[in-house]
């Protein structure tokens, strides 16, 4: 952590802080997740604040892990080519659009449920209707993963043709298709998973920082 570039460097600190600060206040039924977590427009629940927090905030130790160790390795290559205030920006904006993004998933979700509860003449299919949308309406979602989705989209981009030796499968690839496979995974598991997984979150932190990427070539202030 040393020679972790600054930005970088607080953001890792800042992240584990909240993790520890969610254990001491009661874990997962810690109060916090309630009022910074991200929760869907409709929900009373809701804060346009949690755009935000919800970044800082994690599930757990392997979710915090995964995130930051990825932050790590790829955002410190970034923050040595931008600077500090360029990769700043560069990080909330791909991790607020994460979050614009899935909220836009949900509020899709959130009209055809109640367009079903509306419409449906079968009692059953109602219930279940009502039970998916009172339980969408209290489900938080917390994590940088949008915005760490971000930055290996900014670090293909920047770096096509490194080569990254994977762990897991043990093979090495280009990052240009690193980043595509990830993509196509993530748009796959979004359209087709039932999961508790933003995976249009993860697509909507690489949108983001695709087109500030193409904005920042656009005006010549990739590097300045």
């Amino acid at each position: 952590m040393r020679n972790t570039p600054p930005i970088t460097k607080n953001l890792i600190i800042l992240n584990c802080l909240m993790l520890l600060l969610v254990y001491v206040t009661g874990g997962n039924m810690s109060f916090l997740y309630e009022y910074l977590s991200l929760f869907p427009f409709e929900s009373e629940m809701f804060k346009p604040y949690q755009v935000i927090t919800h970044m800082f905030m994690h599930g757990g130790i392997l979710h915090l892990v995964f995130n930051m160790y990825t932050l790590w390795i790829f955002g410190s290559v970034l923050e040595r080519i931008w600077g500090p205030y360029k990769f700043f920006l560069f990080y909330m904006v791909t991790g607020i659009g994460a979050a614009l993004c899935h909220e836009l998933v949900l509020h899709i979700e959130y009209s055809s449920l109640t367009n079903t509860i509306a419409s449906a003449s079968d009692m059953i299919a109602k219930a279940e209707a009502n039970t998916r949308l009172a339980r969408l309406l209290i489900t938080p979602t917390v994590g940088a993963s949008g915005a760490i989705y971000g930055v290996l989209l900014g670090y293909g981009m920047l770096f096509p043709n490194n080569r990254l030796q994977l762990v897991f499968p043990p093979v090495a690839m280009k990052a240009k298709w690193f980043v595509i496979i990830f993509g196509a995974i993530e748009l796959l598991m979004g359209l087709t998973a039932s999961d508790n997984v933003a995976h249009f979150a993860h697509l909507g932190g690489m949108i983001f920082g695709y087109f500030l990427i193409l904005y920042w070539k656009k005006k010549n202030k990739m590097y300045y």
